[in-house]
């Protein structure tokens, strides 16, 4: 709504807007409720897929701790990503309440969650698990030794008939030496 005021001295415009929600209660019908969230599916028979949520998340560092507010220091700090530890990663449980730390200082850390492609690692696993950067823990189970192929490389570097690296050597040394 625009309105131009007259009586004063420079007749300048001014405009007037009105904020606030609109009262069309006809757009809000659609909504699927989750919890206290509404959502508004594109298509009206569209299901999310199920989802498995991660147990665990890693939790690294990418903003400065200098220049942030004291409670955000303080959560930082708890989880173990404080001022000394700039290459350092979080693993942190899933939670409400270490989610709604993580809500708090999401603009200064990276979340991953953590998947477990070969099975969550046990007690005697511990040595061999290895936690890369995309979150992917792997366990690698220990290596075992097969008799079978023990014995045939043993049998093999002990044949007679074979020719090792130093009679390759000097048998194609001949050869380029004594082409004809």
């Amino acid at each position: 709504m625009d309105k131009i005021l007259l009586n004063t001295p420079n007749a300048c415009k001014i405009i007037v807007r009105n904020f606030g929600k609109h009262n069309k209660k006809w757009v809000y019908k659609d909504g699927v409720r989750y919890g206290k969230i509404l959502y508004y599916p594109r298509d009206p028979d569209h299901q999310d897929p199920p989802i498995e949520p991660s147990k665990l998340f890693m939790v690294k560092r990418i903003k400065p701790f200098k220049g942030n507010p004291f409670w955000e220091k303080r959560i930082l700090r708890d989880m173990g990503l404080g001022e000394n530890q700039t290459g350092e990663v979080a693993i942190v449980k899933n939670t409400p309440e270490m989610n709604t730390l993580l809500w708090k200082v999401k603009h200064l850390v990276r979340i991953t969650p953590i998947v477990f492609p070969y099975g969550e690692p046990t007690e005697e696993d511990i040595n061999y698990t290895f936690l890369k950067e995309n979150g992917e823990c792997i366990v690698a189970k220990e290596i075992k030794i097969d008799e079978k192929r023990l014995q045939a490389t043993e049998e093999f570097k002990g044949d007679q008939k074979r020719l090792d690296s130093e009679t390759l050597k000097r048998d194609s040394r001949l050869k380029w030496l004594n082409p004809w």
